[in-house]
């Protein structure tokens, strides 16, 4: 007995010997990275994976994995990256339940975020709980500035309100001559911060607010508000608002004549579908968030012909594709500088770091010992406006890829529809 015994422990320490002499480690099973997510497959943000960060992080994972996966020192090779994504259906209760879960039960290795901007901010508190690294992709909000301190493992990636786009709207239409602003905002964080913001920085540059106006976000009619502003005959009109209320108010403004000089749309104004369902004609002059497009640099360009030879062009997003794509460039390559998948050191490269992306030399701008907003000095542009089918960028002047537009030219009268049966 005594022999077997021995001889047992003799076979599991040449074992050892072996597989420490080979540098085998128990690490070294590990053959993938999973990356969880709680996104709006259905509901009133489904809009958003369909159009915004949803395409990016798809066509992120399919190249890592086609060039073999993402290089982990500690595990000596490279691991494809797996998604494991669950429907919120646009409700945020169900997003930050399934945030736990993937935490807690799937054990993912990371986690990337949900879509809105207050979505964004709750999926801020768990991650930050758990100690997970946070992107931000569809959402900003000058609240989170205020957060950010006591965040640090959120980084946000999209240019908001303050984080310049409004300063630098106010900017371009006091240059042009406006005087007057009638503003339209919907119901949540994202609106009622706009609007504030707008108030603000249109009274710094001289622009009197004549209407501010609230609108529920399943608004179905828009026209009262809009006449009330056709009547005021404000120099500019802001709707502060998302796609299906965007899509609603361009719609009405066509429909009664309304034309402002300046007409500003919130997200939606700046997606590739809003030229398609409205077309050139009707879109030219009209202002939206952002912004970039394909004249804005080498990298803008390569970025455009890879996204459109993958996806339908009319999916792009001219505020938010290039920053997600950017951001996930410097993802991939803080899980390579750390050398690990442990969220902390993925996060202490990200805070310290500058980055080598297809946007430039890109880093973050870091709240104290907190998170970090991707800097204002890497941004492509704040305002665009579609001239000619392009979303040009009008905003901030050293960025400009065309001349702002002032005053914009009318809406052309709808077409009438075809009588029934022709």
């Amino acid at each position: 007995m005594k022999k077997k015994v021995l001889l047992g422990l003799l076979a599991l320490t040449v074992a050892v010997v072996f597989l420490c002499g080979a540098g085998v480690t128990p690490s070294a099973a590990k053959d993938k990275i999973v990356i969880g997510a709680a996104r709006p497959l259905s509901g009133p943000l489904a809009f958003f994976e369909a159009n915004a960060f949803g395409p990016l992080y798809k066509m992120w994972v399919d190249k890592v994995n086609a060039e073999g996966g993402i290089y982990v020192k500690e595990y000596g090779k490279k691991l494809p990256v797996e998604m494991l994504v669950y429907d919120d259906k646009s409700d945020m209760g169900t997003m930050t339940r399934l945030l736990d879960k993937l935490i807690l039960e799937d054990k993912v290795d990371f986690i990337f975020p949900p879509a809105s901007t207050a979505f964004l901010f709750a999926a801020g508190a768990v991650a930050n709980r758990h100690g997970y690294v946070l992107l931000g992709a569809e959402g900003g909000a000058t609240t989170i500035e205020q957060m950010l301190p006591g965040m640090p493992y959120f980084f946000g990636l999209l240019n908001f309100s303050d984080w310049n786009q409004i300063p630098v709207l106010a900017d371009v239409l006091a240059e042009a001559g406006a005087k007057t602003a009638a503003i339209m905002f919907i119901e949540d964080l994202h609106g009622i911060e706009y609007q504030g913001v707008a108030a603000r920085e249109f009274d710094r540059v001289g622009i009197k607010v004549l209407m501010t106006k609230s609108a529920p976000p399943d608004i179905k009619d828009v026209s009262s508000i809009l006449k009330e502003a056709q009547k005021l005959n404000a120099d500019v009109f802001c709707a502060f608002v998302y796609p299906d209320t965007v899509f609603l108010t361009t719609g009405t403004a066509q429909a009664i004549g309304y034309n402002p000089k300046a007409f500003l749309l919130g997200p939606g104004g700046n997606f590739e579908i809003f030229r398609k369902i409205f077309g050139d004609e009707v879109i030219e002059g009209v202002m939206g968030e952002g912004a970039w497009n394909f004249k804005s640099s080498r990298g803008a360009k390569k970025f455009f012909e890879a996204y459109t030879a993958r996806m339908p062009r009319e999916t792009l997003d001219w505020w938010g594709h290039w920053f997600y794509w950017a951001g996930l460039e410097c993802f991939q390559q803080a899980i390579e500088k750390a050398g690990t998948l442990d969220n902390k050191a993925v996060r202490d490269v990200l805070a310290t770091e500058k980055f080598n992306t297809s946007l430039g030399k890109v880093w973050f701008t870091m709240f104290g010992d907190g998170g970090g907003l991707l800097a204002k000095e890497c941004h492509p542009g704040e305002i665009g406006q579609w001239q000619k089918g392009i979303f040009e960028v009008v905003g901030p002047k050293d960025k400009r890829t065309a001349k702002f537009i002032y005053p914009k030219p009318a809406f052309p009268a709808p077409k009438p529809k075809p009588e029934a049966g022709k």
